[in-house]
């Protein structure tokens, strides 16, 4: 297991710049700015390289206890490495579900055995995770899952399906929130079981999107199967597990996609001074408040990981962050002008798949609507939205 780099003051960040600048060379030049959302199909064998690369040097897994193989890093150093990763134009992380979602999760609620089968080799970027929680009739409102799991002999079966999820065909497991109590409803009689992928009984089908890639997916369960000790905490209690992930979803890492988002206002206001669009008063007032939004996203994003439980304030910045990007993608065909309905040579430009793909930031990771209702009962205390 490496240990924790020496350093005092700010040697952290300078170490991480110093190697992020030393490493990202030769072959991983062309992975600058690669990857991310619509772009997943990007150099992926060679970023998954880069993310072992980063394991053997110790710079994944930071916030992960050292026992478990990772850093103990405190949140001002996750900050600070997210902030340099995305300054350098580091590109986007291929085992970002298994080490920021799963690896956490596992770390607060999984078996000593569980722990030893996974964190090793999610760390080692051995294993690729998925995330089933979604589902054709159960999108943001995850409580009206209606996938099953029922024991048989020492296995779990699983039947039904999952919808918009992501990396499924590259996936080696997936973490899956199903009913295993019949007749249960809502919240009541769910799990959250671990169960691989390549395996009969499991079909993914890939969602082509707007952008013509297809990084999102269904995945069908037809009696596939996971032995009975794949349960993350206890039988029923899956929903309390499932919110705890959302939660790690929702953490440090997105102070670097803000940084990301900085990066493309940058690009963007470069664009309009260069093609005359920022002379137009419009354009130039939406491009401030785009500025102004992105530093009030960044100080509530900084409160909120003061808190020991964001609560509500998850749902603030998801709101906030998501609104603020789709926005940003309008505010680039409008810099851009007529020539933005024009795709050359049949190709999406970079402002094209960020207008198109961001068209998505509101509905998935839970719509706005669901988030605003949370906030209305949560923190408002409105009456609930009657629910079938």
């Amino acid at each position: 297991m490496l240990g924790r780099l020496a350093y005092v003051n700010g040697d952290f960040r300078q170490q991480l710049r110093a190697w992020l600048a030393d490493n990202l060379r030769g072959e991983f030049a062309k992975l600058r700015g690669a990857g991310g959302p619509g772009r997943e199909h990007e150099q992926y064998e060679l970023r998954r390289e880069w993310d072992r690369t980063l394991a053997r040097a110790g710079w994944s897994c930071l916030g992960w206890p050292v026992e478990h193989g990772g850093r103990g890093a405190s949140t001002q150093e996750q900050v600070i490495f997210h902030e340099e990763y995305a300054a350098a134009n580091a590109p986007a992380r291929v085992n970002h579900i298994g080490e920021e979602l799963l690896g956490p999760t596992l770390i607060a609620f999984g078996t000593p055995a569980q722990q030893a089968r996974f964190l090793p080799k999610i760390r080692a970027v051995e294993e690729l995770w998925c995330q089933g929680y979604s589902e054709p009739g159960a999108g943001s409102d995850l409580a009206s899952v209606s996938t099953t799991a029922t024991v048989d002999g020492d296995d779990w079966v699983v039947t039904g399906q999952k919808v918009w999820t992501s990396l499924a065909h590259e996936a080696d497991w997936c973490f899956v929130l199903a009913r295993t109590e019949p007749g249960s409803r809502r919240r009541e009689g769910l799990s959250y079981l671990l169960v691989p992928m390549r395996q009969p009984g499991v079909e993914v089908r890939p969602i082509r999107q707007l952008t013509g890639t297809s990084e999102f997916n269904e995945v069908f369960f037809d009696g596939a199967r996971t032995s009975k000790d794949m349960v993350v905490g206890e039988v029923g209690d899956g929903w309390r597990v499932a919110m705890a992930t959302l939660a790690f979803e929702r953490g440090v890492a997105t102070l670097g996609q803000q940084v990301g988002f900085r990066r493309e206002l940058d690009a963007l206001i470069d664009l309009a001074k260069r093609n005359g669009a920022l002379d137009n008063p419009v354009i130039r007032e939406r491009l401030t408040r785009s500025w102004i939004g992105l530093e009030v996203m960044r100080a509530h994003a900084v409160r909120t990981l003061s808190r020991t439980d964001p609560g509500y304030e998850a749902s603030v910045s998801k709101l906030v962050w998501a609104r603020w990007h789709r926005e940003l993608g309008e505010l680039a065909m409008q810099v851009r002008g007529p020539e933005s309905m024009v795709a050359a040579n049949g190709d999406l430009d970079e402002w094209q798949r960020l207008f198109l793909f961001s068209r998505a930031d509101t509905i998935y990771g839970g719509s706005d609507e669901i988030q605003r209702n949370i906030i209305a009962e949560r923190v408002l205390g409105l009456p609930k939205e009657p629910r079938a």
